[in-house]
């Protein structure tokens, strides 16, 4: 069976990886020089550096397993320190323990990142009447409904809005936030609720262990470690090969990609759901209007190097947040020597850190000027941390369109572009627009994907044998 998977991404590459284990022949189409997506590894003054997702979770296994299977097993790193910060109230504090996603079991906790008078509005949920959650509800709303907006916006919504690059108002909490939708629906109160979340995860021993895990070197070695293991396997990576056209067949596929047409049993998009609609307008016409309602976060990565005399003070802890709220240009900073000890021992003279700007609704930052937004940067730097001094360099990083958004329905229009597609046997979709945006996430997809186009394959089979 010879399968195409059209997207190297680690999504795409985690299908490969999964399909010629399973016995198919795999040609993976890439259409940029580069593999790998958003896990992008560089150099800044003479150091490697993340240029785009820096770790993944290490409590779900499917992106740790990929990454030992490739051979990384050994070069796997926790962060070297576990202080987490938000800068909210014209400090950065200390991040809250005892919460989901920012959300407390004990109001108590909040105290200093929301006023007094935050903390009490909290509070007040356990003598609130039932919220009811429904089918889906808006994290945000939700959220502020039992506990005051100031939790949300001053710890929900930077701790989502970092992953998701979004509006917490707008996005769905049974999608992004599964765990914190079941305790919503748990009990009467949202804190009791979460406070059972976090008994029963503390007695399944899930707080053991690092609760996330980068690469030394940057996490642009797993898909490249991945790549060289399908490779090995027999598999075809190819880059620089755009997908322009995709038909069905008697017998399976054509891709039109390169200049040529190539023939295959079965296929695997794993690509932005934008590409993947134009891909399929012709197909399933149904499906690809669902796909083109999908939207995307723009977002841009500073990436700094300082030497470290020039550093009145060398800014501690693994970095911090930022309220969106607080009208601030950057919406979270990494100080990545402190956080990631590959990366402070290549030059202990160098102090690296890195800073992230733009969410949902705020595309327009990505068109500022390189040095606008390292100007930007070191402004709310210097506010923030008191950091007064000059990069020795800097490396602005754009991911346009990077994030794609999760809203109240999300998991309604998944499931129902999947139903269209069922028609269509022997292909699938994978990615980050539709079971999760986090790297194991992308790899559990691309698993899925590669094993459902395996067992449309093996229906197809027996349907035959039996006519």
């Amino acid at each position: 069976m010879h399968v195409i998977v059209v997207g190297g991404g680690i999504s795409g590459l985690a299908a490969a990886h999964q399909l010629l284990s399973d016995g198919a022949r795999v040609t993976v189409l890439e259409s940029s020089e580069r593999l790998g997506g958003k896990l992008h590894s560089g150099r800044i003054a003479g150091v490697a550096v993340d240029l785009g997702a820096e770790s993944m979770l290490a409590r779900r296994p499917e992106a740790v397993d990929l990454a030992r299977a490739a051979g990384l097993g050994d070069v796997l790193q926790p962060p070297a320190t576990g202080t987490a910060a938000v800068w909210t109230r014209g400090e950065v504090r200390p991040m809250p323990t005892g919460h989901l996603m920012g959300v407390p079991g004990d109001p108590a906790v909040l105290a200093g990142v929301v006023s007094p008078e935050g903390v009490a509005r909290a509070a007040e949920d356990e003598r609130l009447p039932r919220t009811e959650v429904g089918e889906d509800a808006a994290v945000g709303a939700y959220v502020a409904e039992r506990l005051g907006h100031e939790v949300v916006d001053r710890l929900v919504e930077p701790l989502l809005g970092g992953v998701y690059a979004g509006d917490v108002y707008r996005i769905s909490m049974r999608a992004a936030v599964p765990a914190l939708y079941e305790a919503a629906g748990a009990e009467r109160s949202l804190l009791a609720g979460v406070r059972g979340v976090l008994e029963r995860s503390a007695a399944a021993g899930r707080r053991d262990g690092p609760l996330f895990l980068g690469i030394e070197g940057g996490m642009g070695r797993l898909p490249e470690a991945v790549a060289d293991t399908c490779r090995a396997a027999g598999g075809r990576v190819l880059t620089g090969v755009p997908v322009t056209g995709l038909r069905r067949t008697g017998r399976g596929w054509t891709v039109t990609a390169g200049g040529r047409v190539r023939e295959a049993d079965a296929v695997v998009l794993a690509v932005p759901a934008p590409v993947a609609a134009r891909l399929l307008a012709e197909e399933s016409p149904a499906a690809a209007a669902g796909l083109a309602e999908v939207e995307y976060a723009s977002m841009a990565l500073v990436t700094m190097a300082f030497r470290r005399r020039d550093l009145a003070r060398v800014p501690e802890g693994r970095g911090f947040l930022v309220p969106s709220v607080d009208g601030r240009s950057i919406k979270a900073s990494t100080f990545s020597s402190a956080k990631w000890d590959w990366c402070g021992a290549q030059d202990p003279d160098l102090f690296v850190l890195r800073t992230s700007l733009g969410r949902y609704g705020e595309e327009e930052v990505l068109w500022r000027e390189d040095a606008d937004l390292v100007e930007l940067s070191l402004k709310d730097l210097g506010a923030a941390v008191g950091l007064t001094a000059r990069p020795v360099d800097a490396v602005v990083t754009r991911w346009e369109d990077g994030l794609p958004q999760y809203p109240v329905g999300h998991l309604e229009r998944v499931a129902r572009v999947r139903r269209e597609l069922g028609a269509l046997a022997g292909l699938a979709l994978c990615g980050a627009a539709y079971d999760g945006v986090g790297v194991p996430a992308c790899v559990a997809s691309g698993r899925a994907a590669a094993e459902a186009v395996l067992g449309a394959r093996g229906r197809g089979a027996v349907e035959g044998e039996r006519e």
